[in-house]
C-alpha cells in the first residue's frame, strides 16, 4: 500500500519542525546549544512539587488518578483566577472563562480549529513564532505578517492591509489578529503601551479579534509591567493565551485559554475530539502548588538568574560583533530570547553547516518566516547553557560568522 495515496490533504501537509530538526545536533558531546527554549532545570521546584505529588496520588487519588473532564481540574481553576487578578489585574472571571490545555500549544490548534478554514486570513508578526504558525497553517488559511519594530508590531503597517482588504471586499475572511506582546519569541522585543491600545483601537473599528499569546510576561528582568491586551481590552476583543511551561515546569504541560465564555465553550468541543479528558494528577498538582506557595516570591531567583545570563550574552555579542558593520542584535526586558542579526547577504540556514562543524547552534531565522524565505537572522535563548558556556558559545558563533562571510565574500 502507497501511504501516499491514503493521506489526507492535512496528512499530505505535515511537515517536522525545522527546529525539532536542528536541535537534534545539540546532543553531540562538546556541543553548546543556542536552540530551544528550554527553561534551565535548576529553576524547577522539584521538592516542593515531589511532595505535593506524593501528597494528592495518596490522599486525591480518587480525583488524581481517575479520568478527568474535558474543561480542566476546577481546583486549579481556582488558582489561575486568583493569579490572573494579582498579576493582571483581570477581575470579573469564572469557570467558564478558562480552559486548561496540553500546554499552549494545543490551545493554538484548538483555537486554529474552531476560527480558521481555507478561506480565513489571519494576521501574524514576523518574524513570526513558529508553534503558532504550524497551528494556523492546518486549516490552510492565509497569512498576512506585520513586520516588527523595536516597540512591537507595525500597527501602522496593520492599519493600512485592513483598509485594502476592506475596500477589497475581504476583510469578513480576517479572523484575528496573533501577537506575542511581552519578549516576543523569537524577536524579543515588548509593545509599547501606546501600541497596545492603538491595536486595540485598530481591532475594534474593523471588529476583529486579538489572539494574545503571553508564555514569558512573568518574565520580567527590568522595565515597567505593561497591561495585558485582555486587561485594557477585555474578553469582547481579546482571547488570551497562557502557560506554566516557562514559570512553573514544562513536564506539567500546562496551558490555558481564558476568553469569553462562547469561545472558550466552543475550544472545549474541539479539545473533546482531540484528547476527551484533561490529566487530573498534572492540573492537580499544580493547583495544589499555587494554593501553598506564592509564585510570584519562587520566581524571584530564576528571574534573577535568567538576567545575568542574558546580561552575559550581549556583553559577548558586543565583544565579539562590534566590529562587524551591520550586525545587530535585541537587548530583551524579560524572556528567554536574544534575536540577532547579521548584514545583508548572509543566510544562517546555509551558514548552519559551519556552525554543527564547530559545534554551536541556533535557530535560524528562516525557522520564522511563513515562507521559508532566507534569513540574515537567527534566534538565540540564554535560558539553558551556564555563563561560561554563554561566553564560549558566542566566541565560536563569531568563528563561524568570519568564516561564512569569508567564503560567501562578506568580510
Amino acid at each position: 500500500m502507497k501511504l501516499e495515496s491514503k493521506l489526507s490533504e492535512v496528512g499530505m501537509n505535515l511537515k517536522s519542525s525545522l527546529i525539532r530538526e536542528l536541535l537534534k545536533y545539540a546532543s553531540v558531546p562538546g556541543s553548546i546549544s543556542f536552540g530551544g527554549g528550554v527553561p534551565d532545570p535548576n529553576t524547577f521546584p522539584r521538592h516542593e512539587l515531589a511532595e505535593i505529588a506524593k501528597e494528592v496520588i495518596e490522599k486525591e487519588y480518587a480525583y488524581t488518578l481517575q479520568y478527568n473532564t474535558t474543561e480542566g481540574d476546577d481546583e486549579l481553576a481556582k488558582q489561575m483566577i486568583k493569579l490572573l487578578e494579582r498579576v493582571y489585574g483581570i477581575t470579573g472571571l469564572d469557570r467558564s472563562n478558562l480552559l486548561f490545555t496540553t500546554g499552549s500549544q494545543q490551545a493554538l490548534d484548538l483555537l486554529a480549529r474552531v476560527l480558521l478554514d481555507r478561506d480565513s486570513i489571519c494576521f501574524v508578526e514576523f518574524p513570526v513564532y513558529l508553534g503558532a504558525a504550524s497551528a494556523f497553517r492546518m486549516t490552510f488559511t492565509k497569512f498576512e505578517t506585520i513586520p516588527l519594530l523595536d516597540d512591537g508590531m507595525d500597527v501602522d503597517y496593520l492599519e493600512r492591509k485592513l483598509k485594502e482588504l476592506d475596500q477589497a471586499g475581504k476583510l469578513k475572511h480576517v479572523k484575528f489578529i496573533y501577537t506575542v506582546p511581552n519578549f516576543h519569541n523569537p524577536a524579543g522585543v515588548t509593545m509599547s503601551l501606546e501600541k497596545r491600545k492603538r491595536l486595540i483601537e485598530i481591532a475594534e473599528r474593523y471588529g476583529i479579534p486579538i489572539l494574545e499569546d503571553d508564555p514569558y510576561g512573568l518574565l520580567r528582568f527590568e522595565g515597567e509591567h505593561l497591561p495585558s491586551l485582555y486587561k485594557l481590552a477585555g474578553p469582547d476583543r481579546v482571547i488570551l493565551l497562557n502557560t506554566f511551561s516557562k514559570i512553573l515546569t514544562p513536564g506539567l504541560r500546562i496551558g490555558v485559554i481564558i476568553g469569553r465564555a462562547d469561545i472558550v465553550r466552543k475550544a472545549t468541543l474541539a479539545k473533546q475530539a482531540a484528547d476527551l479528558c484533561s490529566p487530573s494528577l498534572n492540573q492537580r498538582i499544580a493547583a495544589r502548588f499555587l494554593e501553598r506557595y506564592d509564585l510570584l516570591e519562587y520566581l524571584k531567583p530564576g528571574i534573577e538568574l535568567y538576567k545575568k545570563k542574558k546580561d552575559t550574552m550581549i556583553k559577548a555579542l558586543e565583544e565579539n560583533f562590534s566590529d562587524i558593520k551591520g550586525a545587530k542584535w535585541v537587548n530583551p526586558q524579560g524572556g528567554l530570547f536574544v534575536w540577532f542579526t547579521l548584514p545583508e547577504g548572509y543566510d544562517t540556514m546555509e551558514m548552519f553547516e559551519i556552525a554543527k562543524e564547530k559545534k554551536i547552534y541556533y535557530i535560524p531565522g528562516e525557522a520564522f518566516t511563513i515562507d521559508d524565505s532566507k534569513s540574515s537572522s537567527m534566534r538565540l535563548s540564554f535560558c539553558l547553557p551556564p555563563e561560561e558556556k554563554i561566553i564560549e558559545g558566542v566566541k565560536r558563533l563569531k568563528e563561524v560568522v568570519v568564516e561564512y562571510g569569508k567564503k560567501k565574500g562578506l568580510m
